[in-house]
């Protein structure tokens, strides 16, 4: 592999290295509906400011969110919102393996 097709294939890593954690994952999920302050995301995510402020880190240094501090506030948005697409192919995967899973059970 050339030293480009490297890279190429090293920036993909670390966007789906970003993904790799449910709370991200669910971030992303509430990001596509609208902006959110980090208050509202650490509600929704139930876990302490601190943590969800480090993923939302993760998130934009990969370029997936976008970050815009407002007074006391820092709102977030979706930058990057062809992941979503990437969210529904998982769930394509996901239920193509169930179906086989119950066929498969189902034989006798």
């Amino acid at each position: 592999m050339d030293a480009k097709t490297q890279a190429r294939f090293d920036a993909r890593a670390r966007v789906l290295k970003a993904l790799a954690h449910p709370s991200r994952l669910f971030m992303v999920d509430v990001l596509s509906q609208g902006e959110r302050c980090v208050c509202e995301l650490t509600e929704m995510v139930g876990a302490d400011m601190s943590t969800v402020s480090k993923h939302l880190a993760v998130l934009r240094a990969a370029g997936i969110v976008a970050d815009e501090k407002r007074g006391m506030q820092v709102y977030y948005t979706l930058k990057m919102p062809c992941v979503l697409r990437f969210f529904d192919c998982v769930s394509e995967v996901m239920a193509r393996s169930a179906a086989e899973y119950v066929e498969v059970a189902s034989i006798r």
